[in-house]
């Protein structure tokens, strides 16, 4: 986990209030719903979620990538300055030069018709106006910086002469090419076995900290998040309904919603022996069309009351601790630490 920033540093990044609406039958669907967190030069942010949570919508937005016809309002600002409603050419001279963005799937994020080497030069080209030469010399150092082995060699082959693990890292060589502010690296080792996956992580952090950038790590995968961020947001039904300090939110849950995540983890030594089923979540993650008006986890949580259904709850401070950022949206805390207290 890297070190964090001083916390007199201004943000980077300021999310504000975001909200995100999808087209679906019949109208408008909110996919993502007043969400706010900053993230500051140096610092590592995670977001963890089931699928269907908002993670990766919300990083779409950042990246000024929404579907078609998607609606957002907000406000996201990169070192003060409001991205929201900027012309589709802010957003190009943005996107791989001061926010790179590493997709979880390198086979989509490749084209497969231009070699790797052309793929990872292009944004140099681009934004930083290289050469043919310039820029082919230095994207031969990206990729043997993130592991390509005979990068010279392999500069003109094609994304499909790649394993998956390497296809990933040089999907990481074409986000780091203009050594950008903020890195959003969504579910970036998903496929990959587990030796791969602590490789890839270990090189992304490892440039993180060499470059001084600020890192939003995306994963489902709680292990993952609790080795890789500072902070962390968790995400259910496109609402952030806990955060706070990696520390904080994995020691002391407070949102329902988290404490069924971390009790639906497998683990080793699992405490009521073989055989025995996990706990689950009941019901089904409900459709965008289908949210709940109130708290999107009402209904399938135990602790759900009428008020639960009458508008998203505001976030609520956890532990009197002085500067303490861990926070949960529920009107139900109280109730939901005492039942954790008398738990056997």
């Amino acid at each position: 986990m890297s070190m964090s920033p001083p916390l007199s540093a201004p943000p980077l990044l300021q999310v504000d209030d975001l909200q995100v609406r999808l087209p679906v039958a019949g109208g408008m669907a909110t996919a993502v719903r007043q969400a706010s967190f900053s993230l500051r030069r140096g610092e590592t942010l995670g977001i963890v979620g089931e699928s269907g949570s908002g993670k990766s919508l919300t990083a779409l937005a950042l990246m000024g990538l929404l579907p078609e016809g998607a609606a957002v309002t907000g406000s996201v600002r990169l070192d003060g300055d409001e991205l929201l409603g900027r012309p589709d050419a802010d957003w190009c001279r943005l996107r791989g030069n001061r926010i790179g963005m590493v997709f979880q799937e390198p086979m989509t994020a490749l084209n497969p018709v231009h070699p790797i080497g052309r793929q990872v030069a292009e944004p140099l080209r681009l934004h930083r106006a290289l050469g043919a030469r310039a820029a082919r010399s230095e994207a031969i150092a990206l990729l043997e910086r993130v592991g390509i082995a005979q990068a010279a060699q392999r500069f003109d082959a094609y994304p499909h002469q790649f394993s998956g693990g390497q296809r990933q890292r040089i999907t990481i060589a074409m986000a780091l090419a203009c050594a950008p502010d903020l890195l959003i690296a969504d579910e970036p080792t998903t496929a990959l076995d587990v030796t791969l996956q602590r490789q890839i992580l270990e090189l992304i952090a490892g440039l993180v900290r060499e470059r001084g950038m600020a890192l939003l790590l995306i994963s489902h995968d709680l292990g993952v998040i609790s080795q890789n961020v500072d902070r962390v947001l968790v995400m259910y039904g496109g609402s952030i309904v806990e955060s706070g300090s990696t520390q904080a939110v994995f020691e002391h849950r407070a949102h329902p919603y988290t404490q069924g995540l971390f009790a639906a983890r497998p683990q080793w030594l699992w405490p009521r022996g073989p055989g025995t089923r996990l706990p689950t979540i009941p019901g089904t993650v409900p459709a965008l069309a289908d949210l709940p008006p109130g708290c999107p986890f009402a209904g399938r949580c135990g602790f759900t009351i009428p008020d639960c259904h009458a508008g998203l709850p505001a976030a609520r401070r956890i532990g009197e601790q002085e500067g303490q950022d861990h926070l949960a949206r529920c009107i139900r805390l109280d109730a939901v630490a005492a039942s954790r207290e008398g738990a056997p």
